[in-house]
């Protein structure tokens, strides 16, 4: 320390970026490091800041706040981001029960984590930490500080305190229930697992060639085949007559033809009852002019509009079949809206598709290059809307979104509105990842320098071990008793069930533990499809419960 202080003021810029950096690398070596196949992930920079804290390693205090805050703006924001394209997608079909299940996790939480508090005697700083902690759902905590910013840096304290006190237990108590319910309902569970192993295959979409054989068909339009809508399954390729040609809507077909079907395998198997068998011929082999491209959505000019808008088939004598965003892949229809950054597969003859390529961009490079005027701008939007006094019935003064709340939800609308005017707020996945971890990091460095003066004493000497056991009974009951009501009365699958209960806790080792016990992508579908939704409500709850309960 003394070679350290001939070096640098303990007040200047450079000894605190010198030390949030060492707090930085260190909690982030300490996070990879795994005991049982489980690691801390980014809370290891929370402890190895509480680490240095304890020691006595300090920062300028307002140079502290303003990294702390800096930070917490750009991982919401960057969060954002990556879950707005998503966000309102996530309640179709499906979706709308499992965001059901886990929004009832997350309102299980918060009336335990009350009731812990009254019972207990914790207050309200303490209790919002561990229910962040318990969830192992890092926002939350900021969230909850942000609203704690009235009582004094004290109360900020406690609250990382009971954070860094319930996160080691809720790991283990989110795998711990995957394992009860998986031993209490074992058959059924078996049963799952060995069906989305099997299921796997069928997971994407295939391509299959059939022969038409109904000479109901004869003279239709591939349009107006029955079902054809409803089932999904679209027709790229038509062999007539000893030709090959790119099919479309108003196509005519005759029995005998054959026809390149693209769906699921269960869409496409009931496609095929109506149309006829499986040809010996397979139309993606067969050689011909005819080729599939994917191609990258990147000209402003094209953002926005539908494919029957741009006509593609009338103008190149091409057809878009499918498309992937945000790395979920479906089939298209003419009404489909393109958004920047879609990978459109597209099937013609290759100069036809070369041409409808440079019309739609298909400019990786852009995709690589950060739009930072409309980050700027949606930062600041962010800001500006947590800023805003919104009046509550019951609360005597109005409340405030907050840092952590106002950036969150501009990025969500504008992420999901994805372009306004010559403006786009796409942001690459490499991009996003970096800012959002770069904020994480900032962030949880500053909350454990400050809470390292305190954590040990809590911990043995204080009220730390019924804090470290409240919050596991916070963390396990509402996932174990919405868990096994999915698994007894929705017969949900096993797997599936595991993903929402992994993403009710925003929890990615948990995930990572179940996508370990049966390969499948059905525990990481449904991981996505909750995961917005409880971003949202474990923020928003937070806050709430600091507000209303604040004394």
């Amino acid at each position: 320390m003394d070679l350290l202080s001939t070096l640098f003021s303990p007040q200047s810029v450079a000894w605190s970026v010198f030390v949030i950096m060492l707090v930085a690398a260190a909690g982030l070596a300490l996070g990879n490091l795994r005991l049982f196949g489980i690691n801390l992930g980014i809370a290891g920079v929370l402890f190895s800041g509480i680490l240095f804290g304890h020691f006595g390693l300090d920062i300028n205090h307002e140079t502290l706040e303003f990294l702390r805050d800096f930070g917490l703006i750009l991982f919401v924001y960057s969060i954002g981001t990556q879950v707005g394209p998503g966000f309102f997608s996530s309640f179709r079909k499906e979706g709308i029960r499992l965001n059901l299940l886990a929004a009832a996790v997350v309102l299980g939480g918060v009336a335990l984590t009350l009731l812990v508090s009254r019972l207990a005697g914790f207050d309200i700083a303490t209790a919002a930490g561990m229910y962040s902690g318990a969830v192992t759902n890092t926002p939350s905590l900021a969230a909850a500080q942000q609203a704690l910013g009235a009582l004094g840096p004290e109360a900020a304290n406690n609250a990382s305190v009971g954070y860094a006190l319930a996160y080691p237990g809720a790991i283990m108590g989110i795998i711990l229930t995957m394992l009860l319910i998986k031993r209490v309902f074992r058959t059924q569970a078996a049963q799952d697992m060995l069906q989305v192993q099997g299921d796997k295959a069928a997971a994407g979409f295939v391509n299959v060639s059939i022969t038409v054989e109904n000479k109901n068909l004869e003279g239709l339009m591939i349009r107006d085949i029955p079902a054809i809508k409803e089932l999904g399954v679209v027709v790229s390729r038509l062999f007539h007559g000893g030709l090959m040609a790119v099919a479309h809507d108003d196509t005519v077909i005759h029995a005998g033809d054959v026809l390149l079907a693209v769906g699921t395998e269960e869409h496409v198997r009931k496609f095929m009852l109506v149309v006829g068998s499986k040809s010996a011929m397979d139309l993606k082999k067969l050689p011909s002019r005819i080729i599939h491209s994917r191609v990258i959505v990147t000209h402003k000019e094209v953002i926005g509009k539908t494919l029957e808008e741009l006509n593609l088939e009338a103008q190149y004598d091409v057809a878009a079949t499918r498309v992937a965003r945000a790395d979920v892949e479906f089939l298209v229809s003419d009404s489909y809206v393109l958004q920047f950054a879609d990978n459109l597969v597209i099937v013609g003859e290759e100069a036809a598709v070369a041409k409808a390529a440079a019309m739609l961009g298909n400019s990786p490079k852009d995709l690589n290059h950060p739009q930072l005027l409309p980050a700027f701008i949606g930062i600041a939007a962010g800001v500006l809307l947590g800023s805003l006094p919104i009046a509550i019935p019951g609360l005597s003064t109005p409340v405030r979104l907050g840092l952590a709340g106002g950036p969150l939800i501009v990025a969500i609308v504008l992420s999901y509105v994805q372009h306004i005017g010559p403006l786009n707020w796409y942001l690459p996945p490499a991009g996003n990842l970096m800012l959002r971890e770069l904020g994480i990091t900032l962030f949880l460095s500053c909350v454990g320098l400050k809470a390292g003066g305190r954590f040990f004493e809590t911990l043995l000497n204080g009220s730390g071990m019924y804090i470290v056991l409240f919050s596991f009974m916070i963390t396990v009951l509402p996932i174990l008793i919405i868990g096994v009501f999915a698994k007894a009365k929705l017969k949900l699958n096993y797997m599936s069930l595991c993903g929402a209960l992994a993403g009710s806790m925003t929890d990615p080792p948990a995930l990572a533990f179940a996508n370990a016990m049966a390969p499948s992508n059905l525990s990481a579908m449904s991981y996505a499809t909750v995961y917005p939704l409880v971003m949202i409500l474990r923020v928003i709850s937070a806050q709430l419960m600091v507000l209303f309960f604040m004394k």
